[in-house]
This record gives C-alpha cells, structure tokens and sequence, in this order.
C-alpha cells in the first residue's frame, strides 16, 4: 500500500510539472507546449490481454494510440500495481471476465474522449416500443462481471469514463480469489471496500446491469456528476452504501433504477458508521423493477443505523419517495433532509411521497410543501408514519419543467418503460420552479484523502438549483 502510495503522489507530481511548463504572461511570444500524456509504469502495448480460463495479471498504462484492448479472459491489478488508462481508451471485455483490483485502478478519460469499459459488440436499445423489458434487452443480462476491487484495492478513479452491461456472474477462475468473488454470483458493475480506500467516480456512464451498480462495502467515495441508466433486474440499488461507507453522491442523474436510486445502510460491522450524503440528484422513473418487497424504494433511502444529508434532489416519477426506515431503524437524530423536490403523474406514486410505515417527515420537500400537504386535508399523521397519506391532489401538478423530456410521461404503458437518457434533456427550462430554491447551508463531507491532481476528487458543493443540471453551468455536465 505505502508503495502505491508513494508511486502515485511521484506521478501526479510529475503531472503538475508537466502542465507548468509555460512560457511568462509577460512573454510577447505566443508558444504553445506539448504536454506528453501521463504514463505510469510500462506501456501496454499488446491489445489482447488475458486467456479465457485463467486468471492474469495486468500493470502499467493503456494508450490513448492504442484504441482498443481486448480482454479475453479474468484480469487481475496486483496489490502494489497500478493499471491506468489514457483518455480515448476502450476496453472490450469478452468471455464474461472481470477486473479484480488488488492495487489501484485509474480510468483517465476526458470529456472529448471518453473511455469505455464494456462487452464487445454489444449494442444500446433505447426505445419505448421495445419496452426495455429485463426478458428482451442485453442492458439487464450481465455481459461482463465488473470491476471488483479487493480489501486491498487503496484507489479506484474513474473519470468521464463509460461501464456498460456489466454485472455478470463469476466464473470458477475468480472464486475465493477476492472477498466477494463467489463463482456463479452476480458481480455489481463497480465493488469497492478498502476501509482507508478512495472510490472517486466523476463525470461517468453507467449502463446495464444485473444488480447493484455500484456498492461501496466500506471505504471512503465521491460520486459526483455521473449518468446511471437501466440499473438493475429484479434486485439491486444503483448506489449502495454499507457499513464504513462515508462520502458524498451528488449531481447525478439515476433513471430507471431497479429500486432505490441512492441508498445507505449502516449493515455490517466496521466500526465507522455510514455517513452518506446525498445532495442535487436527479432520480426519474425508479423503482419499478424490483421483484422483492413492495415497499423498497425508488429514489432515496435511510436504513439500518446509517445517517447522512439529503437535499435538494429532485425526484420524478419515482414508484417511493425519500424513505427513512424504522425497522432496522435508521440513525434518525443523524439524518437531515429537507428542501427535495417531487412530481408524479400517477396518483399511486404521489400516495408514496411519504412512504407509509417508515419515518419520514413532512418537512422533506420543498414542493409539495408541509404547507400546501396541510391546506388540503392531506395531513402526513403519525410520527412513526404509520397513516395513509392521500396525495392524489398532486398528480401531474407540480411539474419540474425539464427542457426535453414528456410529464407527464405519455403513450407508454408504464412508468418504467423509459430506463434511458437517449435523446432526452434533464436541464431545467427556463421556467421551472425548481430553479433558485436550492438549499446551500451545509458542507459536502469530502471524505476522500487523494490531494493530487489530476487523480483527486473534484466536488461540486450543494446548488442554488434543484436538481443535477444547474442554470450557472455546473452540476451533471452529460
């Protein structure tokens, strides 16, 4: 660990030096420097990596002029080692294999050229007609089995970086090789749990999977201005986070998410509690998918002894509401939240805007307000929310104005039917109510501890707007 510590921070500072080459501002020549793109260890040079059956090891830098890398088979980064990828990079999983991480994984793309981690050949189906049913589209059958980081993985960063149709099972190749690899289970798409670990995920895509999209089992992330769509099968959150997990989850857009979109859960037994907030979010038509307990979620959710922030996200067409959970009880005297947003089309889902049986509190939206719940008779009662709540009033009112994007959602046969962004537009229009009432008054938590550039978090702190997309141009930059 120290000596991928240090080899790091030695990279990251030979970055710097690179970018600092220029020539004075009081200089009248006008010379432009060529920066050398950041190499860490060997070039990989050979594009086909691994053998189908076998477990291999991989270290050293994935070239942008190299375009494409095949994986034939299971990789493994070795504890010590370091795998990191150059913008423009591709890499085609095959044969269901997986990345196990035992070092320190960094996918460096940039927003002109992204890289890519996905199933080679496989093709997106974003129609409504098709219905985006688990039963017919590839985005739900788990063509690769992910990135799975081992308890000694000290970094995982992605940036501008795509994972796509992940979440397939492991093979014999990778069982008891890391704690999780179980032959014949489903992988998440990304698995990390380090507790002294960094999980930085910023300004990525993530597309298809089984289960869960991403776990953080215990260790310290910041998940900031990344695109989940078609996360899930039957089961799975799209952020799960577990007992040792603390950071932060914000300006991510999550739709149809199989059931809730961002999760916290003190289960398990590290001794630092989930801390997990979750802030300008936008969650659409989530929750809709999972085949377990009707009750489970759609967008945000509080369980088991874990705490955190939620404000200002904006939660549409979502099957649950924010959820704060009372049996195993959430740690309620450490969970702050207020300022959300929520909209519906259906006066079922409205019904759920305050889930019956849980403990959330009326003061959890900005719109609808505890004011105008109140002013119509329909009072949220009960301090263990253990009353119905008729929120039929607030079907199709209340409407967030995206800039291009049908509320309500009509000519499909159910809510869940659009899972994907394709051609649709989550900025806020010009006349929505949900720009200028963000609440600022809180701090992220900026847990993780990388302080180099380019490899450290960049965290946009809370928004004057509800929501992921900000009026000013910051937030989700998809």
């Amino acid at each position: 660990m120290k000596k991928t510590a240090l080899f790091l921070g030695a990279m990251a500072m030979l970055s710097t030096v690179f970018f600092s080459c220029s020539k004075s501002s009081s200089s009248s020549e006008n010379n432009n420097i060529s920066v050398p793109p950041l190499q860490i260890g060997q070039a990989i040079t050979s594009t086909n990596l691994g053998v189908n059956g076998q477990l291999t090891a991989v270290k050293g830098t994935m070239l942008t002029t190299a375009g494409t890398y095949n994986v034939l088979g299971d990789l493994v980064v070795n504890k010590g080692d370091t795998l990191y990828l150059q913008p423009g990079v591709t890499v085609c999983v095959q044969n269901k294999s997986t990345i196990v991480v035992k070092g320190v994984l960094i996918s460096m793309g940039s927003q002109s050229q992204p890289n890519y981690f996905t199933s080679c050949g496989a093709v997106k189906t974003n129609t409504i007609a098709q219905g985006e049913s688990p039963a017919t589209d590839n985005a739900y059958s788990g063509l690769w089995a992910g990135i799975n980081c081992d308890t000694t993985a000290t970094l995982l960063c992605l940036k501008w970086t795509h994972v796509d149709f992940a979440g397939g099972v492991f093979s014999a190749t990778v069982s008891g090789t890391f704690n999780g690899g179980t032959a014949g289970k489903n992988s998440y798409a990304v698995l990390f749990q380090n507790l002294n670990g960094d999980c930085i995920i910023e300004d990525s895509w993530f597309y298809g999977n089984t289960d869960d999209c991403i776990r953080v089992q215990y260790g310290r992330f910041s998940l900031m201005r990344n695109t989940f769509e078609k996360n899930g099968n039957g089961s799975g959150d799209v952020v799960n986070m577990k007992s040792g997990a603390v950071g932060d989850a914000a300006y991510n857009l999550i739709i149809g998410g199989c059931t809730n979109g961002t999760k916290a859960s003190n289960k398990g037994t590290e001794p630092v509690e989930c801390n997990f907030n979750m802030y300008n979010n936008t969650y659409v038509n989530c929750g809709y998918r999972q085949a377990g307990q009707a009750g489970r979620g759609g967008s945000i959710n509080y369980e088991q002894g874990s705490m955190g922030m939620a404000y200002n996200n904006l939660i549409v067409n979502c099957r649950v509401g924010l959820r704060i959970v009372n049996n195993p009880v959430a740690d309620t005297a450490n969970c702050h939240y207020g300022n959300n947003f929520a909209y519906s089309d259906s006066a079922a889902v409205c019904n759920q805007f305050y889930p019956v049986g849980y403990l959330t509190h009326d003061y959890a939206y900005y719109v609808p307000s505890a004011h105008q719940v109140d002013s119509l008779g329909y009072v949220y009662s009960g301090t263990n929310g253990s009353s119905a709540y008729n929120g039929a009033f607030f079907a199709m009112k209340n409407n967030p104005q995206f800039k291009n994007f049908p509320l309500p959602e009509t000519g499909i046969q159910a809510l869940a039917n659009i899972a994907y962004v394709g051609s649709y537009d989550f900025h806020l229009a010009a006349n929505s109510p949900c720009i200028g009432h963000g609440y600022t008054n809180f701090s992220p938590i900026r847990a993780t501890k990388v302080t180099k550039a380019p490899f450290a978090a960049i965290v946009t702190a809370p928004g004057n707007d509800i929501g992921a997309y900000q009026t000013n141009g910051s937030g989700n930059q998809h």
